[in-house]
């Protein structure tokens, strides 16, 4: 789907915004979403040594056993995070809009076999700091930068699911040359397209803002999942997302729908991957490259937006070829 908010599909384009990720990451549809949901740190929550900027630090010992650590962003809102296992690349998961670091569950295991894995809940989600008062994509990147700092890899490889795609953009110039690629979870498939106008946006939230918590429960599951998906699953994401404040939901879906990548693109110089479902809009590779020659994707076909936890077992092994062929310089 594509995070633009216009034409006659302009519902179904608001839903990839809307459900950027569930709250958490269900390991089955039987289980609830907020069952591996982590608690607020507390403030004493000791955090690795941090790197200088764009480096990393050999003093930083591992961390690998998913213990939270915190990093505090650019506005200084306590950013939580966890690593999990070793090895290179760094590989960081974030999430999406109205989620936390939990949705990427199904993955952690597979991963970690092979990489480091870094989790973060970005400020305003799970775990972290809600003591913002700019919700821009901007800001959301400087989350990931600043929790990239603690982190001693030489190499990352930014994946971001739905929101958290752009939100990877964002970072990984805060970053610098250690970030070797970006992979995109059904997102990037509205790179090339104008941004629409800051009124057509403001009515298609409109009904939101209203009633947020219903609207969320009408539209998860009517745009955000196939037919045949798991109809716990698609309830339980929406009861989950219903759960997100406003105060952040809102202005972070209207900052998302109207990112210019035009301003953003010309800092990657780094492969774009993106793997998405082909549920609503397709990815239109020939355009988005127009924009981003570095760009490729996959479709995985019959799956919905919320791809890694309809069909992790399909989704993780792509996702970490197009990890491996990062970490090997393969186009």
């Amino acid at each position: 789907m594509t995070y633009r908010l216009i034409g006659p599909a302009a519902a179904v384009l608001i839903a990839m915004a809307l459900v950027a990720c569930s709250r958490t990451a269900p390991a089955s549809s039987t289980s609830s979403p907020h069952a591996a949901s982590t608690p607020a740190p507390s403030q004493d929550l000791a955090s690795p040594q941090a790197a200088p900027a764009g480096t990393s630090s050999a003093s930083t010992p591992p961390r690998a056993d998913g213990s939270p650590f915190l990093a505090d962003s650019i506005d200084r809102v306590h950013i939580e995070y966890r690593v999990f296992g070793n090895g290179e690349p760094a590989v960081v998961l974030i999430h999406g809009w109205s989620c936390d670091a939990n949705y990427w569950h199904a993955q952690l295991d597979d991963l970690k076999a092979h990489y480091t894995v870094v989790t973060l809940d970005l400020a305003g989600h799970g775990a972290s700091g809600r003591n913002r008062t700019d919700w821009s994509m901007a800001n959301y990147g400087e989350d990931v930068a600043a929790v990239a700092r603690h982190i001693s890899n030489a190499h990352i490889v930014l994946v971001g699911h739905s929101m958290g795609g752009p939100v990877a953009l964002e970072a990984a110039p805060r970053i610098g040359d250690r970030v070797i690629g970006i992979i995109g979870v059904d997102t990037f498939k509205g790179i090339g397209l104008p941004p629409p106008a800051r009124t057509a946006v403001d009515q298609q939230i409109a009904p939101f803002r209203s009633d947020f918590i219903g609207e969320m429960h009408r539209f998860v599951p009517q745009f955000l999942f196939t037919r045949k998906a798991d109809t716990a699953l698609a309830r339980k994401v929406a009861d989950d997302m219903a759960r997100e404040s406003p105060d952040v939901a809102l202005p972070s879906l209207l900052a998302l729908n109207t990112l210019d990548y035009g301003t953003l693109l010309p800092l990657i110089h780094v492969p774009i991957i993106a793997i998405n479902s082909d549920l609503g809009t397709l990815t239109d590779d020939a355009r988005i490259r127009k924009a981003a020659p570095t760009f490729r994707s996959v479709t995985l076909k019959g799956d919905g937006h919320f791809l890694m936890l309809e069909d992790p077992q399909r989704f993780n092994p792509v996702l970490i070829k197009a990890i491996d062929s990062l970490a090997h310089g393969q186009p």
